[in-house]
């Protein structure tokens, strides 16, 4: 008997050491677990107000927006000169530019422009931004560290901060708040065009008999939320399944290896599946990232546009 408890004791410690290949992806991806936040804070109206990996994120994303941007645009007021100096500067007022003209204008018209185009561009750039920081491997190399050097225990400040995803646009909380001031400003920019009544009276087209009212007027309401719904799962279903991707291509090393017992095996797959990771992450640097921003910012001032131009 003794045996046979050691035997399935030591079976036991075997299953839990083996390679989970769905709990490594979703702690890649997901935010940090409710008992490893890295800042505790109190749970206020049942929203646990607690610091997790993605507020870290956002923070940094922010910081890192508004430095650069404050840092180029007292650089302008400085000079006196509304000319870019440098690469850095050049490529700012590239972004902001073709934004303005090829985005918001087209969408809004000339006599709003200048009014939409600020919240179209920051949500461009933070986006942007927080898709960049998503795609640097910090936090991994940090628990790499701890793993084979440093060995910091559980409850350590920098063991939480391995724990969860580095991708904020990848949280539908994130997103749907992006969305949300979306929804508003839409909301905003038809009251300021047509009035308050004016606004609201555009959600039934002219000519329209009152009888398809009943109809018309349902399909308007669920249309002003479907939009928002669109932004939010659309930005971070695409962030997260990149990301997905590449760590599923990444485990089929560990489960082939693990499955037939053989590490030349795992050595062969690395040398498949390694190259397919190296493609899809360069794939989403350079596509998933500024299109991702990119869609996000044009259905937004088409939304907009939409609310201003209701007759049209």
């Amino acid at each position: 008997m003794p045996q046979v408890e050691g035997a399935a004791t030591e079976a036991a410690h075997a299953a839990t050491e083996r390679f989970n290949a769905g709990e490594t992806i979703i702690g890649h991806v997901a935010n940090s677990p409710i008992d490893h936040p890295l800042i505790h804070l109190p749970t206020i109206a049942g929203i646990d107000l607690s610091v997790t990996k993605h507020v870290l994120m956002l923070w940094i994303a922010a910081v890192v927006m508004l430095t650069i941007a404050t840092m180029l645009v007292r650089r302008y007021a400085r000079d006196g000169q509304m000319v870019p100096k440098g690469p850095l500067m050049g490529l700012f007022e590239y972004v902001v530019v073709r934004i303005r003209d090829e985005i918001v204008a087209p969408a809004v018209g000339k006599k709003w422009v200048n009014t939409y185009t600020p919240l179209v561009a920051c949500f461009f750039l933070f986006i942007v931004t927080a898709n960049a920081i998503g795609l640097i491997p910090v936090f991994d190399l940090l628990s790499l560290l701890n793993h084979t050097v440093f060995h910091f225990p559980e409850d350590a400040l920098y063991t939480r901060l391995t724990h969860g995803g580095v991708t904020p646009t990848g949280n539908f909380n994130v997103t749907a708040a992006l969305a949300t001031i979306s929804f508003f400003a839409i909301i905003v920019a038809g009251v300021r065009a047509h009035g308050f009544f004016g606004h609201w009276k555009n959600m039934i087209p002219s000519g329209i008999h009152p009888a398809l009212w009943i109809i018309l007027i349902p399909i308007e309401v669920l249309g002003m939320f479907v939009r928002p719904f669109a932004l939010t799962m659309r930005l971070a279903a695409n962030m997260t399944g990149g990301h997905i991707a590449v760590l599923a291509v990444l485990s089929m090393i560990f489960i082939m290896a693990e499955s037939t017992r053989n590490a030349l095996v795992g050595l062969g797959m690395s040398l498949v599946a390694l190259p397919l990771s190296v493609g899809v992450s360069v794939l989403e640097a350079i596509v998933v990232v500024p299109v991702q921003a990119f869609v996000f910012t044009l259905l937004t001032a088409v939304f907009i546009g939409m609310a201003i131009h209701a007759h049209h």
